[in-house]
């Protein structure tokens, strides 16, 4: 399978707080049609530099997944840059003992050979639109959430609920590790669109409203404009996203017979 993108296009501001303790990869000025990685992280702790455990997050991923060259990323490859971050966190976390307690959410799309990789830990979230129905969507690892399928709230107070902040896995140090949820999205066609977002844009758009948002009629450009302005003074929390549209979908094997056609028509 062999996905081309369209211009992607991102935010990460502060919002309502008074520090940014999220963090985004690539940084949006450098992104090309080639780009397979992209993060989303939001970092735990406030005054335990919940801004040094998303940047650490975003620049480790990205060290350990692009070095590695050897077919698809998947679900080990991915756990096991977990844990390369994680014995980072705990180093950092011995040489900065004000540190202790710091960690991040993490919602990674890495755009393979076989599919879309999505992969998520925390309340950061991931989505696939298309022509504005969601496709997929990752299940955030929250206390809300939890209680939700416990039956004990109901979906309209999730938003609302004065726990709503609290996650139950995470991003730390070794001490505490943890597991990504990972899905391999294979449908996917041109027109589509993954987004990734951290709960601070959650506070002012809830799915429908995503959904209308990504229904293929506007712009990418325009969706993040749209963003950012119903964020900006509203949301309480920082917020950062990623749009990516879908271009194009081939058949790898259709690529490979075109080249193999070209080259007879040389001959």
């Amino acid at each position: 399978m062999h996905i081309t993108i369209g211009q992607a296009y991102a935010a990460s501001e502060k919002g309502g707080r008074a520090n940014n303790e999220d963090s985004i990869y690539p940084d949006p000025e450098t992104i090309n049609a080639n780009q397979q990685l992209f993060i989303v992280c939001d970092g735990v702790g406030g005054a335990s530099k919940g801004e040094v455990a998303s940047a650490m997050a975003c620049e480790l991923f990205q060290t350990y997944l692009t070095s590695f060259s050897e077919g698809d990323v998947n679900s080990e490859i991915i756990n096991k840059a977990i844990r390369f971050t994680e014995a980072h966190f705990q180093e950092y976390i011995i040489n900065n003992p004000s540190a202790s307690g710091m960690a991040t959410t993490l919602a990674m799309v890495y755009i393979g050979n076989k599919g879309v990789v999505v992969a998520h830990v925390g309340d950061s979230r991931i989505y696939q639109f298309r022509k504005g129905q969601i496709l997929h969507q990752t299940e955030d690892h929250s206390l809300v959430n939890s209680l939700y399928k416990l039956n004990t709230i109901k979906k309209e107070d999730m938003r609302t609920h004065p726990q709503r902040n609290v996650i139950l896995r995470a991003i730390q140090g070794s001490a505490n590790p943890t597991e990504a949820d990972v899905t391999v999205l294979t449908d996917i066609q041109g027109g589509d669109f993954l987004f990734l977002c951290s709960d601070g844009v959650l506070e002012q758009f809830d799915d429908d409203e995503l959904c209308a948002l990504f229904d293929g009629t506007h712009e990418p450009e325009n969706c993040k404009d749209r963003i950012i302005e119903k964020c900006n003074g509203k949301t309480k929390d920082n917020f950062s996203f990623y749009i990516i549209p879908i271009n194009n979908v081939r058949d790898n094997r259709t690529v490979t017979e075109n080249i193999r056609s070209f080259f007879y028509s040389l001959i």
